[in-house]
């Protein structure tokens, strides 16, 4: 039988492992407070990242390159939580 600590162990691999994967996009929306698009067909998706880290990356890369347009937001989506929602 394993310890608790082979088994804590073997989890944090497990998470560690797993694919979290993130999508980051952006658009010009309808007022700087809102999170609704103006023209959904000019929706920029930045790209599917496969941790949070890349997927932060990449958003903070977008949303500097249009700091000058407060229209335009990016916004980061956990899709592994909507993949598989019991999983933390």
């Amino acid at each position: 039988m394993a310890s608790l600590r082979e088994l804590g162990t073997k989890q944090m691999h497990e998470h560690e492992n797993r694919q979290l994967l993130h999508l980051v996009f952006g658009g010009e929306v309808v007022s700087p407070g809102s999170v609704k698009f103006k023209d959904l067909s000019k929706l920029h998706i930045v790209g599917i990242f496969p941790n949070y880290k890349q997927a932060h990356d990449a958003w903070r890369a977008a949303a500097q390159a249009t700091v000058d347009n407060a229209q335009v937001r990016y916004f980061v989506v956990h899709i592994h939580r909507l993949l598989q929602p019991d999983l933390p």
